[in-house]
């Protein structure tokens, strides 16, 4: 996306597997005024691709939003609704911690509307496994390198091959009225 100004503006950060999916799922939401791929967590300052994995680092997106025009509990469910929060070890094609589902907080409220949307997918039972996301306080983000950054527009027919044998939009079919049903949206 092009450089905008982060003023009067709030983020969200998730991580739900390949940076490259997520950032290319919320690009399509008009309401999604920016978005950074980058890592979080880990053990060591300024990751890159190469030692993100082996530092404990997630792949994230920082999604930029206007709240006048769509709810922190909306991206939510647009999260939940994109992949696969059930799968402990990755993400579809990739595989380990980095590829594994987490939202990053920054707030009490952002925790607590994170805590309840799950506890709402339970209850809903959209999942056939059990909701492996985790809810942690936001750290230090580090953005990706530039060629990640809006991979899928970069690089579409590489992204069309990655994504369309992955699984994800296959999941995403089975699941996505469910998530959205069972957070009353």
């Amino acid at each position: 996306m092009n450089e905008i100004s982060h003023q009067n503006l709030e983020s969200a950060i998730f991580a739900g597997g390949c940076f490259w999916c997520v950032e290319s799922d919320f690009q399509k939401r008009p309401d999604v005024k920016d978005i950074e791929s980058g890592y979080m967590g880990g053990e060591t300052d300024d990751p890159s691709y190469e030692t993100a994995a082996s530092n404990g680092h997630r792949e994230v997106v920082r999604v930029w939003y206007d709240p006048k025009e769509v709810t922190y509990s909306e991206l939510l469910a647009h999260f939940f609704a994109t992949h696969d929060p059930t799968d402990a070890g990755g993400s579809f094609y990739d595989r380990g911690h980095t590829y594994t589902s987490a939202i990053y907080t920054q707030n009490q409220q952002q925790e607590e509307e994170a805590l309840s949307a799950i506890e709402k997918l339970k209850e809903g039972d959209v999942y056939s496994d059990d909701i492996d996301t985790e809810v942690l306080s936001a750290e230090e983000f580090w953005a990706a390198e530039e060629y990640h950054q809006d991979y899928a527009d970069k690089n579409p027919e590489h992204y069309k091959q990655y994504r369309s044998g992955s699984g994800r939009e296959e999941f995403i079919t089975e699941h996505q009225d469910a998530v959205y049903e069972a957070l009353d949206l």
